[in-house]
């Protein structure tokens, strides 16, 4: 499939499989066993999000842009907003505190977990990318320093755009609690990072509320059984 066109508001289903994980900080590695599920072909674009949200909060503005200026929380609300637009059973329960709780095993539109972002996009790799990265990603070094459209970029086995580069990716897991409370993680570095940082490993954080014009996110959904 030509990179221009891929359709909008796709998902493709990912096969079971095992990951390791690490984390540099504290030098520990672990594995985590990974269930089918369905991902977003791309980052969620402006105009996926206008669709659901009405508004147009990126910084750069453009319909097959992916949306950036978006928080983790707004990333969560978006998720239970396409869910309920869609007639699918949304995947979190909100609290009027701010807090966010899983909804079991609804069937909505949900984050990836970090175990399941790594699985994809490495499509059954072992090296760092699955490709050569100026073939797969957008980066420092040849985005010309502005976000790109999404596709644009070669895909990897299993026909995921963007895995690495373009937009850091929001996912539901806190980073690392003990240091950095309720940080969570981002994934797939960005059109502003340097080659070294778009890896399939590596991981990032930030606040949950806060918005960052290199962050976007890609919608997950369980498989039912």
């Amino acid at each position: 499939m030509d990179g221009n066109a891929v359709a909008e508001e796709e998902t493709i289903a990912v096969p079971p499989g095992r990951v390791t994980l690490s984390d540099r900080r504290t030098q520990r590695s672990w594995q985590v066993d990974v269930a089918a599920f369905h991902l977003g072909v791309h980052p969620v674009t402006q105009a996926e999000w206008e669709r659901v949200c009405e508004t147009r909060p990126s910084t750069a503005q453009g319909d097959r842009l992916p949306v950036e200026g978006v928080s983790w929380l707004d990333a969560v609300r978006y998720c239970d907003a396409r869910s309920r637009r869609e007639g699918f059973t949304p995947a979190y329960r909100l609290g009027e505190d701010g807090s966010v709780e899983p909804n079991g095993s609804a069937d909505g539109y949900r984050l990836p977990t970090e175990a399941e972002w790594e699985h994809a996009c490495r499509a059954g790799t072992t090296e760092a990318r699955y490709g050569p990265l100026d073939d797969i990603a957008w980066h420092r070094a040849n985005s010309g320093e502005r976000i790109h459209e999404v596709g644009g970029k070669r895909p990897n086995a299993w026909g995921l755009h963007d895995m690495l580069g373009n937009v850091w990716e929001w996912c539901w897991d806190v980073y690392d609690a003990e240091v950095y409370k309720s940080y969570r993680v981002l994934r797939g570095g960005g059109w502003f990072d340097e080659p070294w940082s778009c890896r399939a490993s590596v991981r990032r954080r930030s606040h949950p509320t806060f918005r960052i014009d290199d962050v976007g996110f890609r919608v997950a959904r369980t498989v039912s059984v």
